[in-house]
């Protein structure tokens, strides 16, 4: 096992390195991966197929105020996050956490998102080397879900 951590940024050129037409976009130091291979998707209708946030800025569960703390978020297919954890959550607790029966805070763990997992999405705080064999298939999925998304939505308005 290696447990050495991966650095955020290093996470980041990974993922534009490994996945072409890929865009990011920036908020607070947070980071919104968006497949948009031709530059052309207005801002307000992206949507990101991956995620690294850096601070509590969303939600205050995974502590990330701690030094060096991230976390990366995944949106992966139903199947594959059904296949994982089960069906997803639906109870929230007074701060909109999904009860999910994880510790959301734990540091190298594929867990359910805290807040999206019921949109089948997947957070892991602080990945190791070690979690990337993990982590990696399930970028690739998330990758070409979203690029699936953007070709059918591009071929129907094309017609």
């Amino acid at each position: 096992m290696d447990s050495r951590p991966i650095d955020a940024t290093d996470l980041r050129r990974h993922i534009l390195d490994s996945f072409e037409g890929t865009t990011t976009m920036e908020n607070a130091g947070d980071l919104f991966f968006i497949y948009d291979p031709d530059g052309d998707i207005p801002p307000e209708r992206t949507f990101p197929y991956v995620t690294i946030v850096t601070g509590d800025n969303y939600d205050s569960v995974s502590r990330l105020d701690e030094p060096g703390a991230y976390r990366l978020n995944i949106g992966l297919t139903k199947a594959t996050y059904t296949s994982l954890f089960g069906a997803p959550p639906t109870e929230r607790d007074e701060h909109g956490v999904l009860s999910t029966g994880y510790d959301h805070a734990a540091r190298d763990q594929v867990v359910p998102h805290p807040i999206y997992a019921g949109q089948y999405w997947v957070s892991v705080v602080n990945p190791t080397q070690s979690t990337m064999d993990t982590i990696r298939p399930m970028l690739a999925e998330a990758y070409e879900f979203a690029a699936r998304k953007h070709n059918n939505k591009r071929a129907k308005r094309t017609g």
